[in-house]
């Protein structure tokens, strides 16, 4: 009898978890690779033969031992430029979506919760601000700023605060609301203290869940940025670089772009998934 009463409960419990450790065991890899670049790439990245230029895969006919992912059109090696890209995305994704994480969530907490002139201001800021096209005005910020690391990263979080500004402004409006709070009012606590020991931590799951999301955004515009040559110097390797590479040669190397472009491709989702199954596995309406 016990069998038959917690079967769909089992059924319930299988995506979830595939849904939290799928992600996170690709970004785990993706994580390590970057980490121990130096010690796993198999060639170093910025190594140009042009006597080695545009070679298969290694299950392909005309490989060369070595190149397991094959060759550009400058003879280096896809897959160790690969890894090194990888360094360049996460450093990117988690320092720009800290940065706008920790600056949208504080605005939006006091928006929602103290109301009145702070949220006027707040909202119309916010409501400026989400009136510019995003990825143009990434590109026009970094044409700005000058290229590098630190104008994609200053550039990213200038954009993209106000989607957690605007998310937990409405989940502490919400939160405000509760019973729990009036009980902490009327027990003596001060608004400040309320706001980061009972509000705080009920809209956390939602803040992990945004921030999960803006470190998958953060690749792509670091990714688009890199295609148009606007990031890091264009030797060096990037996702972005070699898929605007690719993209020439897609008909007779096709190589060179698919295997970048998968790559971004699974690291997004995967950081999307990732922060989804995050807030349905912590947020206690879920459980």
């Amino acid at each position: 009898m016990a069998d038959v009463l917690t079967k769909p409960f089992r059924r319930r419990a299988t995506p979830m978890n595939l849904r939290l450790w799928l992600p996170l065991v690709w970004i785990a890899v993706v994580a390590a690779a970057a980490l121990f670049a130096p010690f796993i790439a198999p060639h170093d990245p910025l190594a140009q033969d042009l006597m080695l230029e545009r070679l298969p895969p290694a299950f392909m006919d005309g490989s060369e031992p070595g190149h397991w992912l094959g060759t550009d059109s400058l003879g280096r090696d896809v897959l160790s430029r690969m890894i090194y890209g990888a360094r360049i995305a996460l450093f990117v994704s988690l320092i720009a979506a800290t940065a706008t994480c920790i600056f949208g969530s504080t605005l939006g907490l006091i928006a929602g919760f103290y109301g009145g002139w702070p949220d006027r201001i707040i909202s119309r800021l916010v409501d400026i601000w989400m009136a510019f096209p995003p990825v143009l005005f990434a590109v026009l910020l970094v044409a700005v700023m000058g290229t590098g690391l630190g104008s994609v990263i200053a550039a990213i979080a200038l954009i993209d605060w106000t989607r957690f500004a605007r998310v937990i402004r409405a989940e502490t409006m919400v939160q405000a609301r509760m019973d729990y709070v009036d009980s902490a009012r009327i027990g003596g606590a001060r608004r400040a203290a309320t706001l980061v020991s009972e509000i705080l931590p009920n809209v956390l799951p939602s803040i992990i869940a945004l921030l999960m999301l803006e470190m998958g955004i953060a690749v792509i515009v670091e990714a688009i940025l890199s295609f148009v040559n606007l990031s890091i110097s264009s030797d060096d390797p990037t996702w972005g670089s070699m898929i605007a590479e690719g993209r020439g040669s897609i008909h007779f190397a096709w190589w060179v772009l698919l295997f970048p472009l998968i790559t971004l491709f699974l690291t997004v989702l995967s950081f999307s998934t990732l922060g989804e199954g995050l807030k349905q596995h912590f947020d206690p309406v879920h459980k």
